[in-house]
């Protein structure tokens, strides 16, 4: 009786099947999500509708930076090679917005064309007028980085005096990049390109650090974005030690002013140019730096699915805030007379509608959308074709997120282990990976790898009169009496433990005199700050322990 309610029930909760997270990704954004943006104009207030480009598309790097900072010089540093319409120089060179791709021939597409590629991501960026297409090109080149990975140049931010020209007092932005780029919304381009990409990376220079009032507006337009947000401290090598320092600091501190979040935001010092070090005091550190941050670079393709997964989580959750905000406007609005008058009225009343909505629904306030600009957007809206709260679609959107993305995320899991580990490969990328120039090579543990004889040995004599003084037993000595001296270094158990597996060749519990030295050897590596390495390198195994080939 009644089987027809449990089939219907059955049919809500089991999550749908798909073949691949692009396709699971495509379809429940067109099923699901885009109704409800569609029904409450979410495309009109937050972000144009995202269309199968979007899903497909390669991971995606945006550099945001003051003019100067290096950002050109940065991606002709990764790539290895120039790429059409680069222009690098000390004043604001590059004026266009310009996504660096791959290509069989290398050219430039203009951004007209561009739009309406339907295999390219861009074609939303239509909405943003002539004026800004005219400034939008696509470097096209053959080159093995952009085979896993594409790279946005945006124009560099004037700073100093010259952010002080046609300020707009009542938007609280500057009509700089309006004026200077011909007329387009420039912080709005960056929020659009910022939901879309896999990384954003500020630059700013070491040399002068000056975070101006509009590179400052376009940090805080990147809110909801933090987490894919790195910085880079550029051209460190300009500076002594003592002023990058406080270079750093003050660095710090500004961040931490603009970007209103309590995690520290990363950030990477180095010289991204393949130019001599005018200082080389801090080469390692550099060096370190450029690891870690090409690290971060190279691992977007392998989590890129997931990147877009959580992208489309963020815009479900900013959908169905919307829809709540649109259908308590239309709720409280007259059907006949004093429309204007209510309209000015909810507008100017919009942060307790806020509030109402938060305690009724529980939402969290960072999931509201910003109250200034949203109480602008609504003064040219016609509030009375608003549509009510249509509970089907907050429904179908809850069981996307309660269910669905469940099943996809299983689904991440499964293509992350069916395929290769897809890394970013080529460029500067390359550089560093092999031979005698990789990060660390000859040093720590590596310390030795290329010489003939045992690396040990130098200090094998100093380590010989301590071995003899612990009663070394049939040559060797035991477990315990190794202990009392290994703990005079004063490093924790957990690195003693790991100095000791490493070091006790033959597994017998006891040391003999090349296994001992070996051990001080490992600990003297760790007090220099290195890292032990997991299993014991071969040009570090005793020479009476190494095997014959036969």
């Amino acid at each position: 009786m009644f089987s027809w309610l449990g089939t219907d029930d059955r049919r809500k909760k089991d999550p749908e099947v798909f073949q691949t997270v692009s396709e699971g990704l495509k379809k429940l954004y067109k099923t699901k999500l885009l109704p409800l943006e569609e029904s409450y104009k979410f495309h009109e207030f937050h972000s144009p509708a995202l269309e199968d480009a979007d899903f497909d598309n390669k991971p995606m790097v945006l550099l945001v930076g003051q003019y100067s900072t290096g950002k050109t010089s940065f991606i002709r540093y990764l790539l290895e090679q120039d790429f059409p319409g680069m222009r690098i120089g000390p004043e604001p060179t590059t004026d266009s917005f310009i996504a660096v791709m791959h290509g069989d021939t290398e050219g430039v597409i203009p951004g007209n064309a561009l739009v309406v590629d339907p295999k390219k991501p861009f074609r939303k960026l239509n909405a943003f007028g002539n004026a800004f297409l005219n400034r939008f090109v696509c470097a096209q080149l053959p080159n093995p980085v952009l085979e896993s990975i594409s790279v946005i140049d945006t124009p560099g931010i004037l700073s100093g005096e010259k952010q002080r020209i046609s300020r707009d007092e009542e938007s609280g932005y500057s009509c700089l990049h309006r004026c200077l780029f011909g007329g387009y919304d420039f912080a709005a381009v960056l929020e659009w390109f910022a939901e879309r990409v896999d990384r954003i990376i500020l630059l700013f220079d070491a040399h002068k650090l000056d975070i101006s009032d509009e590179f400052s507006d376009v940090i805080k337009a990147l809110k909801n974005h933090e987490d894919k947000i790195r910085v880079v401290l550029n051209k460190a090598d300009q500076i002594e030690t003592q002023q990058l320092m406080r270079v750093y600091g003050a660095l710090m501190w500004s961040l931490g002013k603009i970007v209103n979040t309590p995690e520290v935001i990363r950030v990477y010092i180095g010289s991204f140019w393949s130019h001599p070090l005018l200082i080389p005091d801090n080469r390692k550190l550099f060096e370190a730096e450029e690891q870690d941050l090409f690290k971060d670079i190279q691992s977007l393709p392998r989590n890129a699915a997931l990147r877009k997964l959580n992208d489309l989580i963020k815009r479900a959750r900013l959908a169905k805030v919307h829809a709540y905000i649109i259908s308590a406007l239309k709720k409280e609005m007259p059907s006949v007379f004093g429309k204007e008058n209510k309209k000015k009225e909810l507008i100017g009343s919009l942060g307790d509608i806020y509030k109402r909505i938060e305690r009724e629904h529980q939402i969290s306030p960072g999931d509201f959308p910003n109250l200034k600009k949203m109480q602008d957007q609504l003064n040219s809206q016609d509030l009375n074709k608003f549509q009510p709260l249509k509970l089907k679609l907050l429904e179908a959107v809850d069981d996307m997120l309660s269910h669905d993305i469940a099943g996809l995320m299983v689904l991440v899991r499964q293509e992350e282990n069916q395929r290769p580990n897809p890394v970013v490969k080529g460029g500067a990328f390359d550089g560093t990976s092999d031979g005698p120039f990789g990060h660390g090579y000859g040093e720590g543990a590596g310390e030795g790898i290329d010489d003939a004889e045992w690396v040990v040995v130098r200090d094998k004599p100093a380590y010989d009169e301590i071995f003899y003084t612990l009663s070394p037993v049939n040559g060797k000595v035991t477990g315990a009496n190794a202990k009392r001296e290994m703990v005079k270094s004063k490093l924790p158990n957990t690195v003693l433990g790991k100095v000791w597996k490493l070091a006790d060749i033959d597994k017998d519990g006891m040391l003999d005199d090349e296994e001992f030295a070996l051990a001080n050897h490992l600990i003297k590596v760790k007090l220099e700050g290195h890292e032990l390495p997991s299993e014991l390198p071969a040009h570090l195994v005793p020479p009476s322990k190494r095997k014959i080939p036969e």
